[in-house]
């Protein structure tokens, strides 16, 4: 959702890719000068990210956008003993609870969906789509997102 308002907000037609991580999508990309990445700021290790790829990737806009809802939820345990959260929204899950870390909220739901864990906390969008009950709704987030810039190739 980021990267089409990013795109309508420019006034530009672009395609949006979904990776599994912002890692994954860097090595994917074409370096031809025409493509980015957009990800949220509080990314784990988003300056590892920006520092170790400086030869190939610049950051060329910010910008503040509320995320889904953010919700708690279950496929119907009133009281989970384990979660999967992606390691950005994990204070939302109770103290010293038992966590499964993941590469996104929509991977939470499916973990959750699928049996592996009770409880996740994802989007309203994705506890939606795969049938979770929603414990606690923690409303949209103003998140920061920044976009980068692939470098086209010297070569």
């Amino acid at each position: 959702a980021a990267s089409h308002e990013w795109l309508r907000r420019q006034g530009v037609t672009g395609t949006v890719n979904l990776h599994a991580s912002l890692e994954s999508a860097l090595e994917a990309v074409p370096v031809d000068g025409a493509h980015a990445l957009t990800a949220c700021a509080v990314y784990p290790d988003l300056h590892t990210l920006v520092f170790g790829n400086l030869h190939r990737l610049h950051i060329i806009d910010t910008f503040v956008w509320p995320t889904r809802n953010m919700v708690l939820a279950s496929r119907g345990a009133t009281t989970p003993g384990t979660f999967a959260s992606h390691p950005a929204p994990r204070g939302l899950l109770p103290e010293n609870a038992e966590v499964r870390e993941v590469l996104s909220t929509a991977r939470a739901a499916v973990e959750c969906a699928e049996g592996r864990v009770e409880g996740c906390i994802t989007t309203i969008v994705a506890a939606e789509h795969y049938g979770l009950t929603v414990l606690r709704d923690f409303g949209p987030v103003p998140m920061a997102f920044t976009v980068h810039q692939v470098i086209r190739s010297a070569s």
